[in-house]
């Protein structure tokens, strides 16, 4: 299912159903050889923008809806432990199957914010490419994640930069038949605001212009300490 077929509906009567919507997203190659890991970067053009510096240098990460799990992959490679959660699946499904291989990487099939509140776990990282931190409430989300570090743990986040009248949840849908998920919008500065809500000690929130008129992407880090 292309990204450019989605459309903003209002929710009112919609039907949401997270785990089926992304059942359909990004079939590629279900069956095929994995097209290798991926770079951990922040915008959907490889090698633009803020890298995995924004993640210092854990030694454990979770990534929130983590997809296909390739930038997973690519950061378990590199020594760092790491717990992909996806609500689809199938995602989980093909993400095992691709990367069975790579020691120190676990995928989990559960909705993120039920994982983050039944879990003991803490880790170093908290992380989110485009991934479930846009597709949740961060007034619920938020908070879960904020407790979920080892001391001065970080949380770095990204997404599509929406219109700038936006504010709060829009609803998308493919088509009629399909079910649909609301995605939260709002300025850089409201992002920040949330993130110390929840009572992280610094937030910086930018955006990153896209490449060649490309879709610019907002980009967020929450620090729990110095």
């Amino acid at each position: 299912m292309a990204w450019d077929r989605l459309v903003a509906v209002h929710p009112t009567g919609a039907f949401v159903n997270r785990a089926a919507y992304w059942d359909l997203c990004k079939p590629s190659s279900p069956h095929g050889a994995p097209p290798g890991p991926l770079p951990v970067g922040w915008t959907p053009y490889e090698g633009h923008g803020p890298g995995v510096e924004l993640l210092g240098e854990p030694r454990t990460a979770l990534e929130l809806g983590a997809g296909e799990g390739r930038e997973a992959a690519w950061l378990a490679r590199s020594g760092v432990r790491v717990t992909g959660v996806d609500v689809s699946a199938v995602q989980v499904a093909r993400a095992r199957r691709w990367w069975a291989d790579v020691r120190g990487l676990d995928f989990v099939c559960a909705d993120v914010e039920t994982y983050l509140a039944g879990t003991g776990r803490v880790w170093d990282v908290v992380y989110s490419i485009w991934g479930a931190a846009w597709f949740c409430d961060p007034e619920s989300l938020f908070p879960l994640v904020r407790r979920r570090f080892v001391p001065g743990g970080r949380f770095v986040f990204s997404h599509g930069e929406t219109a700038p009248e936006r504010s709060g949840p829009e609803f998308l849908r493919p088509r009629a038949d399909v079910p649909g998920v609301p995605r939260w919008c709002y300025p850089p500065q409201e992002w920040a605001a949330r993130l110390k809500a929840a009572g992280f000690v610094s937030a910086e929130v930018s955006v990153v212009p896209g490449t060649e008129g490309g879709r610019a992407t907002v980009v967020g880090v929450g620090r729990t300490g110095p």
